[in-house]
């Protein structure tokens, strides 16, 4: 994209976070408090809107998986934590409830995006997190995820069809890249680290797998739907697995596109594996 349709895109953008943030009397981005007085983790107004879903034909490793497109609408807006979980947010959490412990590793850094969690524990903090600061906290959808790291492209990545090393925390390639782009560095980055999409969402491509509230399906209808209504299967096996989206520091650029997804065992946890919370907003 131009110089000048680039500018032109990133203050449409802004100006419909603002609106939207207007009309519910709110900042663009801001942190509720917890019981003892300390910020909550800051969160971004998602403004309502549609989207197309799903992967374009002829995208780098594009998979059965994201297709077709459909469109997906969100009547009103919501709010997404600006990055992953960190871990002095998720500390504040296992010291106030004594919820299992994550299992240790090196990284140390309590900016680094929460590790070796699972959905269910994920699944606990949010509701630790709504009775904190009495606000409904969810994981999102996987709709709801993708139409908030779009945040209005149809490009691959949030940042066109090509990534920079600076842009995107992955295990590298050739392929989807400006320049040489050989390897990862191989660990997460803390979060806010790299650029923000429009909406101020920090590391939607790469860094860490996030989870989602969708079971997993090997596919999508192809009607319109509202997108806050995550995909209940019907099939045993597959409720047993929830869908992540955005790559992480351990996969190739093809699996950090905006509209690449994969499965998790719930129970799972793992170095690349982490979420980020939907903060629900007032019609």
């Amino acid at each position: 994209m131009s110089v000048k349709r680039e500018s032109e895109f990133l203050a449409d953008a802004t100006v419909r976070q603002q609106a939207a943030a207007q009309a519910l009397g709110c900042a663009p981005h801001f942190a509720d408090t917890l019981r003892d007085g300390s910020p909550a983790p800051t969160v971004a107004v998602i403004p309502p809107g549609s989207f197309w879903m799903g992967a374009r034909q002829g995208e780098y490793q594009v998979q059965p998986v994201e297709m077709p497109r459909h469109e997906v609408h969100f009547p009103r807006a919501f709010a997404l934590t600006t990055g992953a979980i960190r871990r002095r947010e998720y500390n504040q959490f296992l010291m106030a409830t004594g919820h299992r412990r994550p299992r240790a590793y090196s990284w140390h850094d309590l900016d680094f995006p929460i590790y070796n969690v699972s959905f269910h524990d994920a699944v606990a903090y949010a509701d630790w997190l709504s009775r904190e600061t009495g606000q409904r906290y969810r994981l999102p959808t996987e709709s709801e995820w993708e139409y908030a790291a779009r945040a209005g492209t149809d490009t691959m990545f949030y940042f066109g069809d090509k990534i920079r090393r600076e842009e995107v925390n992955c295990a590298g390639g050739l392929h989807c890249t400006r320049g040489l782009f050989l390897c990862g560095i191989g660990r997460p980055v803390p979060v806010g680290s790299l650029p923000p999409n429009a909406w101020g969402l920090h590391e939607v491509h790469g860094n860490m797998q996030e989870l989602t509230l969708d079971h997993w399906r090997s596919g999508y209808r192809l009607n319109a739907r509202v997108g806050d209504q995550p995909f209940q299967s019907p099939d045993k096996h597959d409720r047993r697995f929830r869908v992540v989206r955005g790559g992480s520091w351990f996969d190739g650029p093809g699996a950090c596109r905006s509209a690449s997804r994969a499965q998790r065992f719930e129970h799972e946890f793992d170095l690349n594996l982490s979420f980020r919370l939907l903060r629900e907003l007032p019609a």
